[in-house]
């Protein structure tokens, strides 16, 4: 185990934003996860997982514990008759997962193109984009278990996938860390065309697994959710805010205010875009407050404009909340994950 101190995080984050890690260990085998925690333990120190740092935003001051970067690569390729099960160790990048399965084949995972961050992410936060979630390929996820001190694999259905949500990130959050992720996806599958954005590209055409990921690229760089070290607005940690999920009887009482406003089926519920609350409440692209700002190309996501703090991210976080929530009575949740707040 590599021990270092004072590490900074900020450049480990796609906000570029935060202080520094009191304590921070790279690990590369299941040896140096179990001897980080050992050694966080006897020193009665926090521990904060680290993956690829997309989805996350760094207090100004740091975090006063130990931060454990998974880094631990390798992917299997398990074929069976119809499907195949892909394991990808934690670290490993996940758009070069996607790439490499769509190369090969095998769908299930293509409109999740071009989303920042490692493998070992997908399963805690449900990562999901137009109209395709990881749950719905997650076959097992391989984690240690800090309470017990083993390793265990949990199947899909204990995991407790919903939208945005797993027990990861929930009900036994900071319990597991995920080691390997078990995705079962088609051989010569045919790819997902359920979002709005695709649909109407393709136009009733039945295109291709490679044709639907450079359409879910193109999407995204247009609204900069590609890391592009080119383009200011993609220092972002991707969509800030989680389409709000509502009842009928909420969603009847929003349209009998807001005749126009759009949402999309969700089980026996209706998603309502965040997006759509933010700008008609009052909120356009490029909106700044201090050094942070909504991005130019998408309403969803706050940007560093260069010399941000998390002071500046949160400010604006909390004018964009009161604001919807006021406006609508819908309050919004964000979806990064706060390090180091307290």
């Amino acid at each position: 185990m590599d021990l270092q101190e004072n590490i900074p995080l900020a450049p480990l984050t796609t906000l570029k934003i935060g202080g520094p890690a009191r304590y921070f260990v790279r690990a590369e085998n299941e040896s140096d996860i179990v001897e980080a925690l050992e050694y966080a333990s006897d020193k009665g120190l926090e521990v904060f997982v680290l993956g690829g740092g997309s989805n996350i935003l760094v207090a100004d001051a740091g975090f006063d514990g130990l931060v454990l970067q998974i880094a631990l690569t390798g992917v299997a390729y398990d074929p069976f008759d119809d499907s195949m099960l892909v394991t990808a160790m934690a670290g490993e990048d996940w758009d070069v997962l996607v790439k490499s399965c769509v190369n090969s084949g095998l769908a299930g995972v293509e409109c999740m193109s071009g989303i920042p961050g490692s493998v070992g992410g997908t399963p805690v936060q449900n990562v999901g984009a137009y109209g395709q979630e990881v749950a719905e390929t997650i076959e097992t996820v391989r984690c240690f278990d800090r309470l017990t001190g083993q390793i265990v694999e949990l199947s899909n259905p204990q995991c407790g996938f919903t939208y945005r949500t797993s027990i990861f990130n929930s009900t036994e959050r900071g319990r597991y860390i995920v080691v390997s992720v078990g995705y079962r996806l088609t051989r010569g599958g045919s790819p997902r065309i359920a979002y709005k954005d695709l649909a109407e590209r393709f136009d009733g055409d039945e295109p291709t697994l490679h044709e639907v990921r450079k359409a879910v690229l193109e999407i995204r760089r247009a609204k900069s959710m590609v890391i592009d070290e080119q383009d200011p607005n993609s220092r972002s940690a991707g969509s800030f805010f989680k389409n709000p999920v509502v009842t009928a009887a909420q969603l009847d009482d929003l349209r009998s205010r807001f005749p126009d406003a759009p949402s999309f089926v969700f089980g026996d519920a209706y998603k309502i875009p965040a997006a759509w609350l933010i700008e008609n409440a009052g909120f356009r692209k490029g909106y700044r407050l201090g050094n942070a700002a909504i991005s130019t190309k998408h309403t969803l996501a706050i940007v560093n404009t260069g010399e941000a703090t998390a002071a500046d991210v949160i400010a604006l976080k909390n004018v964009i909340q009161t604001k919807v929530l006021g406006q609508f009575g819908i309050a919004l949740q964000p979806e990064p994950v706060f390090v180091g707040f307290g």
